[in-house]
């Protein structure tokens, strides 16, 4: 059609030149202009149509590689992750000051529609705020769920108004040396940026520092930067075989990944229902993640627990929670979270290649509090008083911990509401409070199941006889931040245990 017109406007200027004067001079120019013009607007519409027509239509299929699939598969599921937390100097510290603020970045990953999401543990650590971006450019505040130290993962989590993409979960069973994968992630702040690049190696060991080792990560080129920490690894189908943790400082394209089975493994304790919702199911099984299967196989139910009334047998495969299709313990315990105590929950398992369907109620966990701050408000038993001049002594020695009663607005920032703790002034080396965790400005709120208000409260707990002999673990709980931890405390053992929330 545009040449077409363009003919007609031709036409329209060779009448007007007819009516000139007709010298052969004249007629001679009028017919070159009238040929350079009717040229001019020919090659004018024929360039613009060949400009609409290379604009139209999807790309190519030599454009649609299998990396822009994967990346397509896979992305949705990825968020950007910006903290903040607040350093405090020491001269801050002195003069009272509040310390300033450092922002910090990184990379997670979705695990469940509700807004569950994995990330590394150090890049959450000791933040104030915790805010999610997604792939659609909406942000969420998140805060944080659970976190494991020793692994370097956390669950954090946000409450989005709609369900989200999951991101799809391969094996690492079957990792190849060379195979082509993707990096996901946050680097620098350019969001939602992508790598590529090859698995270099298998079954790398990396010591980071004194403090933080790795064992069995995937080394790659591609290429990985601050702020990747957290996102995935994904492989040319699609599907998320590492999560992305480290680089090698000073080099160029060496980066690291925990495998996706070790990971997965590490997430299932972090999502352990009786740790987040006060329940339990008392179902023993384990993940088999081979190349040729990935499935979860009961192994036994204890005796008297939900599982057992349910009818688990050893060997049962379970294939279904709910809506929910389950393929390892991490999903398992994610398909439980958020049913109530009672709540009749349908099961599917295979049992001798045919499919059985089970109904479990999950019981409430008795005896001691979780951490869970959706649970925390729990009643607890009050300890009676006891008056002891020397407890600040006791406390140093037995606990390691220089303590006083925390002023209320030390704990406003936590999710929960507690009546009172006791704050942690100072943390003797190896003591007991170091090696499991506690650092100074943490506020002591429970010891086992009563709370902490009190120093008296401390000395009560400590007086028991199956605390003050040692052997027995002794549970607390502290408030950091907006955050509650976890952990028991071993007086007769050196071995760790980190706090977790």
């Amino acid at each position: 059609m545009i040449a077409c017109a363009s003919k007609a406007k031709a036409v329209a200027c060779a009448k007007l030149a007819v009516r000139r004067p007709t010298t052969r001079h004249a007629i001679e120019k009028n017919v070159s202009m009238r040929t350079w013009i009717i040229r001019l607007w020919l090659c004018s519409a024929l360039c613009s149509t060949v400009v609409v027509e290379s604009s139209a239509g999807p790309a190519s299929d030599k454009r649609q590689t299998p990396q822009v699939l994967a990346l397509r598969r896979t992305e949705p599921a990825v968020v950007d992750i910006d903290t903040e937390r607040t350093s405090r100097d020491r001269d801050a510290a002195f003069e009272g000051g509040v310390g300033r603020k450092v922002n910090g970045m990184g990379t997670g990953i979705i695990i469940d529609e509700r807004g569950y999401i994995v990330t590394n543990q150090h890049v959450i650590a000791d933040t104030t705020s915790q805010r999610v971006t997604l792939h659609d450019g909406s942000i969420y505040n998140a805060y944080i769920v659970s976190y494991d130290r020793t692994h370097d993962l956390a669950v954090i989590k946000i409450d989005p108004t709609r369900p989200l993409a999951v991101i799809p979960i391969g094996t690492s069973s079957d990792v190849m040396k060379g195979e082509s994968v993707l990096a996901i992630g946050n680097p620098f702040g350019y969001e939602h940026s992508a790598t590529m690049g090859i698995v270099s190696a298998l079954l790398r060991d990396v010591e980071v520092n004194e403090h933080q080792s790795y064992k069995n990560l995937l080394q790659t080129d591609a290429s990985i930067n601050p702020g990747n920490s957290g996102g995935p690894l994904v492989n040319l189908d699609g599907e998320v075989i590492g999560i992305n943790v480290a680089i090698r400082a000073g080099a160029q394209r060496i980066g690291f990944a925990i495998p996706i089975d070790d990971a997965r493994v590490y997430i299932a304790k972090l999502l352990d229902i009786r740790k987040l919702n006060d329940t339990f199911h008392g179902l023993n099984a384990h993940d088999v993640k081979t190349p040729e299967h990935r499935k979860l196989v009961v192994d036994a139910a204890e005796s008297n627990s939900p599982a057992a009334a349910a009818g688990f047998l050893p060997g049962d495969v379970v294939t279904q929670v709910g809506s929910l299709p389950i393929v390892d313990r991490a999903d398992f315990e994610r398909g439980l979270l958020g049913y109530a105590a009672g709540a009749p929950i349908d099961i599917v398992v295979k049992r001798n290649q045919e499919s059985v369907k089970l109904t479990m109620q999950l019981a409430k966990v008795a005896g001691t509090q979780t951490a869970s701050t959706a649970k925390a408000t729990a009643p607890v038993v009050r300890p009676r008083l006891v008056n002891d001049d020397a407890s600040g002594d006791k406390f140093w020695k037995i606990l390691g911990m220089r303590l006083k009663k925390a002023h209320p607005s030390l704990l406003e920032r936590c999710r929960t509401r507690y009546n009172g703790g006791m704050e942690v002034l100072a943390v003797r080396a190896d003591s007991p409070a170091a090696k499991h965790g506690i650092v100074k400005g943490d506020v002591l709120v429970g010891l086992h199941e009563w709370e902490t208000i009190k120093p008296e409260d401390v000395t009560y707990v400590l007086n028991q006889s199956k605390f003050a002999a040692g052997p027995e673990p002794l549970k607390f709980y502290v408030v950091r931040g907006p955050e509650v931890l976890y952990g028991n405390l071993r007086f007769a053992s050196p071995k760790s245990e980190n706090p977790r929330r």
